[in-house]
């Protein structure tokens, strides 16, 4: 057995024995590098085109591309109320759909006098079923209804165990976020069918990509309703009728951030939400709405869910 006594010598034999090994390997590298960068690419162009371009080049007056009435359910929640004041500022007639209406009331004054617009207010009780699905029947008679906007409740967002909740209010928390969205688009699809026109927008949350602690029921709602649009839009997308789900994160005045978060770059208030995620309507059927959420809700999407699971277990822990 011969011995060696020099290690550049060995390091040299080496090198020349793995040398094509070494290129494959440089090889794969590069070829992974460049279509990581590939993707990075497409996903700025998709910022770019989702978020910028439509507020730089607006793609017309959105009475005659839809229609000339919203109904938004869930008027109650501000983001709800702020979507409809930019629909509102673009000369949409907006029906307000509330179980309690002394809580938009203000709401259906300010943007009539604001911006000359005609609005309505109809009370529904959605656990009361095909008696809640008349009045608002009726209440559509014979309108141009271009818009539907549903709201999930944020106060799902509250930090809760499941069997901490009373089994009564798991009942209305159903009723309220996933048959009363379901229902409304049953009501005004045919409408927009019969027209070749029309836009559905639901708006849950950023929490349907990741499962968070506390938060079932908030994660399973939004992730209907996510999974909902993008269904209906595969669906009804032929017949003229776009379908958007909005999966935005923090929003400053909501009442899940009130008591924690102040309003910033990453966590804008309701109007100016609203008026990010309206242009992005009729360009991408599923976006965050805001172009700060989706740098986050990409960032969220790159952490394996296990890792995901175990910091927040870690963190949970912590506090």
């Amino acid at each position: 057995m011969a011995a060696v006594d020099s290690f550049p010598f060995l390091y040299r034999e080496i090198s020349r024995a793995c040398s094509p090994h070494f290129e494959t390997l440089a090889l794969v590298g590069a070829l992974y590098a460049a279509s990581r960068a590939l993707v990075l690419l497409k996903d700025c162009c998709a910022v770019v085109r989702v978020h910028f371009l439509p507020r730089m080049m607006p793609s017309g007056k959105l009475t005659r591309r839809y229609g000339a009435w919203a109904v938004i359910y869930g008027a109650s929640e501000p983001v709800a109320r702020a979507y409809g004041e930019e629909l509102a500022r673009n000369g949409v007639s907006i029906i307000f759909i509330t179980e309690d209406s002394s809580s938009v009331i203000d709401a259906v004054a300010f943007l009539s006098q604001t911006y000359g617009v005609e609005t309505s207010v109809v009370t529904a009780n959605f656990p009361l079923g095909q008696a809640a699905a008349k009045a608002i029947t009726e209440a559509l008679r014979g309108k141009d209804i271009g818009f539907l906007v549903n709201c999930v409740d944020e106060t799902l967002a509250s930090p809760r165990s499941l069997i901490e909740i009373p089994e009564q209010d798991v009942l209305d928390q159903v009723n309220r976020s996933i048959a009363a969205a379901t229902l409304m688009a049953r009501l005004v699809l045919p409408g927009m069918v019969e027209r070749s026109r029309g836009a559905l927008v639901n708006i849950s949350s950023g929490a349907c990509c990741r499962p968070l602690r506390g938060r079932v029921t908030l994660t399973a709602f939004t992730g209907y309703l996510d999974h909902f649009s993008r269904a209906l839009h595969f669906e009804y997308s032929a017949k003229g009728i776009f379908v958007q789900s909005l999966i935005p994160l923090q929003i400053a005045s909501s009442r899940r951030q009130r008591s924690s978060s102040r309003e910033g770059w990453f966590v804008p208030s309701p109007e100016v939400y609203a008026r990010h995620a309206l242009s992005t309507l009729g360009v991408s059927n599923r976006t965050t709405g805001y172009w700060p959420h989706t740098l986050q809700y990409g960032l969220m999407k790159c952490i394996p869910e296990w890792i995901w699971i175990l910091a927040s277990r870690l963190l949970s822990g912590a506090s």
